[in-house]
This record gives structure tokens, sequence and C-alpha cells, in this order.
């Protein structure tokens, strides 16, 4: 029985010592802190009348997921915020399973939040790791973090949990990029490779006015500010503010084929009607469009064109009689061989062939 006490006092002793030495605590970047929470479709409606009344300073929001999927809530919760006065960051759910996913992954982040006023660092959440070694890990978050970087013009910023933080993103990442860290029910964080957080989500279950159920709270310091607050660069929306009309939805109406006929992007009718889900409106529904001018068609200098299953560049540039070239500049490819169903392209009919 003695000898027994003995072991177990030298286990439970060693799991105490282990458990204090996983990872040491870490401060703040700089002061003061900012209130923050990040939210995604999860959070339903929000009031951000509310939360802004509440304190929150700053918010996360979801843009996308993996390479196909959009959160119904991130334009709503995103004019919500920036009508009320708080800071918006965007943030995406990645699931590349290696470097090639994860270029793409980014490509598909940026197009989605292009034309938005964002004023946090945008931030990769890289959190599924199933079957990918630790190399494999810290080179897709690389190319990841470096064509976010690329395509936006944007500083990036990780989100990890504290453990992820300290035993798998590389000490080269953490010099190059600061770190978003999640820790629950400590006053200080656990860290790794970094040695301050810009970003501290101290717990899932925090409440706040104007939200129903729990969200993440957070707090970050002004490092998670963008220190060019300028626009991400716009591909999608018209040179001008145009006069608006008021149309009814039809059976068999999608909003890409709409704004095609409107010469808009469904980017657009999206934030200018209040959609959430771009991909789901209603026969009846009544929508703004832009409003056609046939005494001014000959002085607009382009077209919007909707990527078509089988299109391709080259495709396109005979069809309109433009350059490759001009489509390239105009609309800030990066890859000529790399185009998406349901992009938006602008075309330069003043300069066509």
């Amino acid at each position: 029985m003695k000898k027994f006490l003995s072991l177990l006092l030298v286990i439970i002793v060693s799991f105490i010592v282990i458990e204090s030495t996983e990872v040491n605590a870490f401060p703040a970047s700089s002061t003061p802190t900012y209130e923050g929470i990040d939210v995604s479709e999860w959070q339903g409606e929000i009031n951000w009348e509310e939360v802004k009344d509440f304190g929150i300073e700053v918010v996360y929001v979801r843009a996308s997921e993996g390479n196909n999927y959009v959160d119904p809530y991130a334009i709503e919760n995103y004019n919500g915020a920036k009508e009320n006065g708080i800071k918006v960051g965007f943030y995406h759910y990645l699931t590349a399973r290696n470097t090639e996913e994860a270029q793409d992954e980014a490509e598909f982040f940026v197009s989605n939040i292009k034309g938005l006023n964002v004023d946090c660092r945008l931030a990769m959440d890289f959190e599924y790791f199933d079957g990918l070694s630790i190399t494999e890990i810290n080179e897709i978050s690389e190319v990841f973090l470096e064509e976010v970087e690329r395509l936006s013009g944007k500083e990036v910023i990780i989100y990890s949990d504290a453990y992820n933080a300290a035993y798998t993103f590389s000490s080269e990442l953490a010099e190059r990029y600061p770190i978003w860290v999640a820790d629950y029910g400590v006053e200080e964080p656990g860290n790794g490779n970094w040695v301050r957080w810009d970003g501290f989500q101290y717990t899932d279950e925090g409440r706040v006015t104007g939200i129903s159920g729990n969200v993440d709270r957070d707090y970050f310091t002004s490092g998670v500010f963008l220190s060019n607050t300028t626009e991400i660069p716009r591909d999608t929306t018209p040179d001008r503010t145009p006069s608006t009309t008021t149309i009814i939805v039809q059976r068999g109406d999608t909003l890409s084929q709409i704004a095609t006929e409107y010469n808009t992007s469904y980017q657009y009718l999206a934030q200018i009607n209040n959609i959430a889900n771009p991909n789901l409106i209603y026969v009846g529904q009544r929508l703004i469009v832009p409003e056609i001018d046939n005494n001014d068609i000959h002085d607009v200098s382009h077209i919007l064109y909707v990527v078509k299953p089988g299109n391709t560049l080259t495709q396109i540039s005979r069809e309109y009689g433009v350059s490759i070239e001009d489509i390239v500049r105009l609309n800030n490819i990066a890859n000529p061989n790399l185009i998406y169903v349901g992009q938006i392209l602008r075309i330069n009919v003043i300069n066509s062939l």
C-alpha cells in the first residue's frame, strides 16, 4: 500500500509538472486592448446597435470556408458592424490538404471580400490537421498566408489555439506573422514560439447584448489593425454609383443572371439589397437594381461578364474582341489559366481589338 501511494504521488507530481510547463503565458503586444468578438452564421441575426452599446469595438467575421463555401451572414454582419462604427476583420476557415489547395482557398477568400473596407488583418483559421504532418501544416499555412497577402495587399494574422501555437506552427511563421490565440479559463494565454499576442480569444461561451446564445469573446491590440487602410481592390462593382430601379424576381431568376442583365455583379446586388445568402432569392421578391439608361449606353466603357462552365480567357477574349492581356490587367488575374465559374470579369469594350 505504501509503495502504491508513493507511485501514485510520483505520477500526480509528474502530471502537474507536465501540465504547468506545457506552455508559458505571454502578454499582449501593446495596450490598451480592445473588446472584441468573432462571429459566423452560427450566431444568426445580430442586433449590431446593441452590440456596439454593449462595448464591443472589434469583430472578426467568418467570410468563407474551404474553396466553395461562403458564410451566408458575412455581408450582413459586415454591414451591421460598419454601420455602428465597429472595426471589422475577416477570417477564413482553411481546409486545404496540400499547397495547391491552399493557393486556391486564398484566392477564394480574397475574392469574397473584394470591395469591402476591412479594418483588421485578414486571419487564417487553420485547425483541422487530420492526416497532415507538422511540416505539411506549416507549408500549407505559409502558401495560404503569402497568397492572401499578395492578392489582397493586406497584412495577415494566424488564429490558433494555445497548444498548436506551441507545438504545431513553426518559429519561422511566428517571426513573420502575429498570433490571435485561443486559450480559455486563463488570465494570460499560453505561448509557444510567439512572445506577444495581438488577439486573445478567452472564451467561447461569452454573452453579448444583441446576440442570442453564446459568442466567442476576444481581446485585441492595435496590432490587428491594418497599417494600410485603403479598400481591397474592387473588380466587381460599377465604376460609378448608378441610378436604381426596382424589379420583381420571376420564376427561374438567379442573382447572377439578374446581375448580368443589369451590367453589375451579384455581390453588389446582394450588398444593396441586404441579401445574406446570394444563392437564395424568392419569386415575388423586390430587388433594387441599377437603372439602365438607353440614351447613355454608348458611354459605358466596360461590361461585366459572369464566367460560365467551360469558359477560358482565350474564348472570352475572342467573343468580345479584346486581348487576353487586357482582361488579365483589368481584373488583376494572377494566373490567366485559372478562372472560376461565377467569377465576375470586367470586359473593356472601348479597347476592343
